[in-house]
């Protein structure tokens, strides 16, 4: 889906920062930020380079430099780059930017991200916001910074970032069957103001034309809700396995057990069944986008 690259693409532009803290929770995330900054680190002063000099040429701080080496933050793809050629590494710095590209995004998105890309089909209700493979970049900052205690610049960020990447399900080459159910009031609540609601919204009638999403809206005015203990989301992948997660089971761990997994699916389609269809649900935003 072109506007999901466009999205990605335009964080790129984060390229004018040099990196993020590192999650000191997240032991691997830990452990290959601190290998990278070591390396280049060895590098600069086997190249007989100071810290300020280096800093010049690759278009950093000197500060900057000692915290990447010094493993306290997470270098961009483009200063590993810069510090390849700086260094004359002939690519062994550059090829480490797949690594590091994991550990950007916090623990507990990545390890999300890593089922997404192998489940087969995704079912997700969340009763309070839009979900978040179908936010924009925009509302997506609009929500984390209603979050209280408030997030720091960075961390909203990441997450965003990270929201971002994980749009990648959408673009597989074995698409997965992917269906949302939305609340009506969150798609009436301008997070972020009316323009990047406005935005939104069309953003979500793109997504909902993919053969592969059906998207769902649960009216305000429904009599009947099964939704009301939480959010659901269920994974299942190719091998007939699945993994749910919702506050009303196991205190939102994610289970994997059968008899837990039937209690999710058969309130998601209790869910789904009380919701508008898919064509009802795109005539209901479009609705809503005529009167923002």
């Amino acid at each position: 889906m072109r506007q999901v690259d466009g999205e990605a693409a335009r964080l790129k532009g984060e390229a004018d920062e040099p990196g993020w803290e590192v999650d000191p929770d997240d032991d691997w995330g830990v452990a290959v930020v601190t290998t990278v900054g070591r390396q280049l680190k060895l590098r600069r002063e086997t190249k007989g380079m100071r810290a300020a000099e280096f800093g010049v040429a690759v278009g950093y701080g000197e500060d900057m430099v000692y915290k990447i080496e010094g493993g306290k933050r997470i270098p961009q793809p483009e200063y590993l780059d810069k510090a390849d050629e700086v260094l004359g590494a002939g690519g062994l710095i550059a090829a480490m930017k797949e690594d590091v590209a994991k550990v950007r995004y916090p623990k507990k998105v990545r390890e999300l991200a890593e089922l997404e890309a192998q489940a087969v089909e995704l079912q997700m209700y969340d009763p309070l916001n839009i979900h978040g493979l179908l936010q924009t970049p925009e509302y997506a900052r609009g929500l984390l910074l209603m979050r209280r205690p408030a997030y720091s610049e960075d961390e909203v960020e990441r997450f965003i970032a990270a929201r971002v990447a994980r749009k990648v399900v959408f673009e597989r080459d074995q698409a997965p069957e992917l269906g949302f159910v939305l609340e009506e009031w969150t798609l009436r609540r301008p997070l972020g103001g009316e323009a990047v609601l406005r935005r939104q919204l069309e953003h979500m009638l793109l997504v909902q034309q993919l053969r592969n999403v059906e998207l769902q809206v649960m009216p305000v005015n429904r009599a009947e809700h099964a939704g009301l203990a939480g959010g659901i989301e269920m994974l299942k992948f190719a091998d007939g396995s699945a993994v749910g997660r919702s506050p009303a089971v196991a205190n939102g761990r994610p289970v994997s057990d059968p008899r837990q997994l039937r209690i999710l699916e058969l309130r998601y389609g209790i869910i789904r069944a009380q919701a508008l269809t898919p064509r009802e649900s795109a005539a209901f935003i479009e609705q809503l986008l005529g009167e923002t």
